[in-house]
């Protein structure tokens, strides 16, 4: 007779059945997260539900639509911020922009964009250096609640005075407020900003290359993922990356020992941004 398994047997036991169901009944698929990264954020989820048991969990995800709704809220990675890790902005004004101002027309895509900040600051970013009018910016992320508050562009005023300082320490040549409207306790960017952005539905694990680009942001995602996945994502943005375009990942992420290191070259070593120099030889499959 076969022993039953016990301990953290069967709770991986019980974790990959749930992740099997999610992937079976919405198309979602956190099999290659971090596994404790991703137990941790399951974790909160049971237990606020006040479930026992991940068999409990996944037989309410499965039969109630708005419940995986408010689950896929939960495990979507939302920790964002206006100039966040202001010295890679200030690295993005010296190292790439005059590179970038070299072209006639731009593409960026923000990947895991969140709820937007950061789009909103590579938007000012380039509007301050003049060519913002000849860039379209692609912000993708898989949860639909984050994608639309980005796409408002509305926030807290009382993040404001930070994001201010952050904009100053960044290297930021204006007035940070200008391109903003404040009503009562929320700011809005300005339309100017949104209209150079686009922002769609995608999903890293399931979706494809997304165009050529000449920058792509991915900054403090990959940590959430597995080396399997990694792999899988960076060959993506490799693909999708024009030759000579840039990577830029974020301050705990690295393409050391990965799948595309060989063509990237780097730029910054300490802000993670790296130069595409040659070819992607064989496309990592989940």
């Amino acid at each position: 007779m076969t022993p039953m398994p016990q301990g953290h047997d069967a709770e991986k036991i019980e974790i990959d059945m749930l992740l099997g169901g999610i992937r079976s009944r919405y198309g979602y698929d956190f099999t290659h997260y971090s596994r404790a990264s991703l137990k941790r954020r399951v974790d909160r989820v049971r237990e606020h539900g006040r479930l026992t048991s991940y068999t409990a969990l996944l037989d309410r995800l499965y039969h109630d639509e708005v419940y995986f709704d408010e689950f896929l809220r939960s495990m979507s990675i939302t920790v964002t911020e206006m100039f966040r890790d202001p010295q890679f902005y200030r690295a993005v004004r010296e190292k790439l922009v005059p590179m970038l101002k070299t072209f006639p027309f731009i593409k960026i895509w923000h990947a895991g964009c969140a709820t937007g900040e950061e789009v909103y600051s590579m938007a000012i970013l380039l509007h301050e250096e003049g060519f913002l009018n000849r860039t379209r910016i692609y912000a993708t992320d898989f949860n639909k609640h984050s994608l639309d508050k980005a796409q408002e562009g509305v926030y807290p005023a009382k993040n404001m005075e930070a994001a201010k300082a952050n904009y100053l320490a960044s290297g930021g040549t204006g007035d940070f407020f200008e391109h903003t409207s404040s009503s009562y306790d929320l700011v809005k960017f300005k339309d100017y900003l949104k209209e150079h952005i686009t922002f769609s539905y995608h999903n890293l694990v399931s979706d494809g290359v997304f165009g050529e680009m000449n920058v792509i942001c991915c900054r403090n995602v990959l940590i959430y993922f597995d080396k399997t996945l990694q792999d899988h994502v960076l060959t993506q943005f490799a693909e999708s990356l024009r030759h000579g375009g840039f990577l830029c990942l974020g301050n705990k992420e690295t393409l050391n020992f990965t799948a595309v290191k060989s063509a990237f070259e780097t730029i910054d070593s300490k802000q993670r941004i790296f130069k595409k120099t040659g070819a992607v030889h064989a496309a990592s499959q989940i």
